[in-house]
């Protein structure tokens, strides 16, 4: 069988750090590449058969591509946090494995928890490439939602990652939040001026999207607060687009006010 490396990234998980290690305690060896917690992640993960790694956090992909060509064998199985692997899923991957792959990377869906539901709408489709080899696969350059770039074909696997999402209405919040600046980041050098377009419509078409479209209505009312905060996080991008452009126009004039005192 070829042997595995997990890795799972951390900044402040104590809540999860247990679990998530113990999910993977399969793999030949578990890599954490924490972004110097604050809280008892390291003191945690320190009692289990684990090595532990350092780094500042810039944000998701560019925090597991460096880790990445880090791991001592060369396929990954990389797991957040607050996912976990199923008894299922493991076998899955062992057997995959044992078989020799057939591809350089591996798609799983993911079933998503949120508020103590289980969400089975809201985020229906809800998949990310979890297992890939280490030397043909990496994360693309985006500050948030980067997906994994494989050079090679890939695959499926039949079992479902649990993925314990936001245990708190807050914590979603704060992340929409993180989120929306981060994606600011990328999409204002593609993005004209902002308009009602921006601020109205697309917001109510994400909203449509998760709670009609994918049938959250039928998730009850974490259903509708999902569809509602993922339109406020469309809203905010915009609106952070929005005020970076006005922060960067008053720089810009003040600058050219401390110019012309000069040259006067």
């Amino acid at each position: 069988m070829l042997k595995l490396t997990a890795i799972i990234p951390t900044g402040n998980e104590e809540q999860n750090i247990d679990a998530a290690i113990d999910s993977v305690s399969f793999a030949d060896e578990v890599l954490i590449v924490d972004s110097f917690s604050t809280d008892r992640t390291m003191e945690r993960a320190k009692q289990h058969d684990v090595r532990i790694i350092q780094r500042e956090y810039g944000n998701s992909a560019n925090q597991k591509n460096w880790a990445i060509p880090q791991a001592t064998h060369e396929w990954i199985l990389l797991l957040d946090a607050d996912e976990r692997i199923t008894p299922e899923l493991a076998e899955e991957v062992q057997q995959i494995l044992k078989e020799g792959p057939k591809h350089d990377g591996y798609w799983m869906y993911r079933d998503n928890y949120f508020l103590g539901h289980h969400i089975k709408h809201s985020w229906k489709g809800d998949k990310v490439i979890r297992l890939f080899h280490r030397d043909r696969c990496r994360y693309e350059e985006k500050h948030v939602h980067a997906e994994v770039i494989a050079e090679g074909t890939v695959g499926w696997c039949k079992h479902k990652i649990i993925h314990n999402t936001y245990v708190s209405y807050d914590a979603f919040v704060r992340k929409l939040n993180r989120y929306a600046q981060w994606q600011a980041l990328d999409y204002a050098p593609k993005t004209g001026r902002i308009t009602f377009w921006h601020l109205w419509v697309k917001p109510a078409f994400r909203f449509w999207k998760h709670y009609v479209a994918k049938g959250g209505f039928r998730d009850g009312l974490p259903g509708f607060i999902i569809a509602s905060l993922q339109a406020y996080g469309v809203k905010a991008r915009y609106y952070k687009i929005w005020l970076m452009r006005q922060e960067e126009k008053g720089a810009t004039k003040k600058v050219d006010k401390i110019f012309k005192i000069r040259r006067d």
